[in-house]
């Protein structure tokens, strides 16, 4: 038996941990979409079991991420519970396209500005929005609306003694996560939010504590497939963007994901067409059964990896662990403090905004700092959908203003021609400045324009060089010599 599977004991022991740090990520990140909290760990065991089994990444463990939590809030707020499965499968079927059509790999080509900044935006709207569900108040819809709301729900929460206790257990929960790092090595094999989850349940029955708990209504009873009704939504226009968002966000995390578990590890690399498949088959099947999409998670990945995980074994043994979890104690969801949940979700929403990244790129390259900026506050005023295509545009426009950069050099001796030397790319976004440079030059001199220099010449700026070359000489003095490359 171990020489068929000589890694068998590390990885039975891996799956153990990520199964720990696994199950109150799923159920929080269900409670902070608005779907009952079974589905995160239905999301959870496909993750496991099936797409744990599919090539891709080795050791990357996918679920239900808290980086969607804003999108899918959204989506069930819009179209409802009901139609969450239709919008999770046919984004599944485009990852699936996407995978066979090897379109997987040119994620890696996304500016990573836009993908931090996609990360803070969704970390702002999280944290606010769980400050809300820890007082046990109700949250604005809109992620402007519940950071610009936070003092008035402050206020509220002071003069209620309830809200103050739910406040209470969800700070106490933040808190024993950011602790729980400072104790003993032999304590932190026991994962952190488990122990928070766990302590905030203890004191709430200890003590009797007037705070709600999670809502349990069965795992049979909440895997309901999409009906003809659902499916019928898929006449609305509207339902499109929402099933695009969802394929490109959850696609471009977890192979966003995938190159940071490469680097904690020195086995083989992730064949990013195959995990794209990988993730879409799992989405099919979580649509199938009207569950949460799932991503590739980097917590629970980095779990696996540090806890000593060698082979795909320890993710889809984690997932058996979830199903029997969900399958044989049901009744241990209902115990647990929604506010507990929500601290959790809070912790998570920190740990996505790249304090660093962000102070590191400002001090480099202002310009990427900007679009990572503008990126996430787009997210918290707008939506996340059209918060990245914001992003992305900013990206392709700084690009592009980069590529076409051009040196004017004009070199003139007081006698013979004026010579002027243009370098780098020529393209019609600077126009305008070659046309004023060249139109500010004396018209009853000699010119000799010398384009050996350049890298690229588009049409556009070809046909307004010559016409300017044709016009701008005096009657009476040589016409404009053009030197081009050759």
């Amino acid at each position: 038996m171990l020489s068929k599977f000589p890694y068998l004991r590390q990885d039975f022991l891996a799956s153990i941990v990520v199964f720990l740090v696994a199950v109150p990520l799923c159920v929080g990140v269900a409670v902070a979409s608005g779907v009952p909290a079974e589905l995160g760990l239905v999301t959870g065991i496909v993750g496991g079991l099936v797409t744990g089994l599919m090539r891709g990444s080795s050791l990357q463990v996918s679920g239900p991420a808290a980086g969607l939590t804003v999108l899918v809030f959204e989506a069930v707020s819009e179209f409802g519970v009901a139609t969450l499965g239709v919008i999770v499968l046919m984004a599944g079927l485009l990852q699936l396209a996407m995978g066979f059509f090897k379109i997987g790999r040119w994620f890696r080509a996304i500016s990573v500005s836009v993908v931090e900044g996609m990360l803070c935006g969704i970390g702002l709207v999280i944290i606010a929005g769980q400050i809300y569900a820890a007082a046990g108040l109700k949250a604005p819809q809109t992620g402007i609306g519940k950071i610009a709301g936070l003092p008035a729900a402050f206020a509220d929460a002071v003069g209620s003694t309830e809200a103050l206790t739910s406040l209470a257990i969800g700070a106490g929960t933040v808190a024993v996560i950011v602790l729980w790092k400072k104790m003993p090595k032999a304590v932190r094999s026991v994962p952190g939010a488990l122990a928070a989850v766990v302590l905030a349940t203890l004191s709430t029955l200890v003590f009797s504590l007037p705070v709600a708990t999670v809502h349990v209504e069965g795992l049979l009873g909440v895997i309901q497939p999409p009906g003809a009704e659902a499916f019928g939504e898929l006449a609305s226009p509207a339902i499109w963007g929402t099933i695009v968002a969802f394929a490109l966000i959850a696609s471009a995390e977890s192979l966003f994901s995938a190159a940071a578990v490469d680097r904690l590890h020195d086995g083989p690399r992730t064949e990013y067409d195959k995990e794209m498949i990988a993730q879409g088959a799992g989405n099919t099947l979580c649509g199938l059964l009207g569950a949460l999409p799932m991503t590739a998670v980097i917590v629970r990945s980095s779990a696996n990896v540090n806890a000593g995980a060698k082979t795909k074994a320890s993710r889809v043994l984690h997932g058996v662990w979830l199903l029997i979890f969900a399958a044989a104690m049901p009744w241990a969801l209902a115990l647990i403090p929604t506010p507990a949940l929500a601290g959790i979700l809070v912790h998570a929403g920190f740990k996505l905004i790249p304090f660093q990244q962000i102070t590191a790129l400002w001090r480099a390259h202002k310009g990427e700092a900007l679009i990572l900026v503008v990126t996430a506050v787009s997210i918290v005023v707008i939506n996340m959908f059209e918060g990245v295509l914001i992003g992305l545009a900013l990206a392709v426009a700084k690009t592009a203003w980069e590529a076409s950069h051009l040196k004017t050099e004009v070199i003139d001796k007081g006698a013979g021609p004026i010579q002027v030397y243009l370098s780098g790319n020529a393209t019609f976004l600077r126009l305008p400045k070659i046309l004023d440079s060249l139109e500010n030059l004396p018209q009853d001199r000699p010119i000799e324009l010398n384009l050996s220099r350049l890298h690229h010449l588009d049409h556009a700026c070809r046909t307004a060089l010559g016409n300017w070359a044709e016009r701008h000489s005096a009657p009476d003095i040589d016409p404009v010599k053009i030197t081009a490359n050759t």
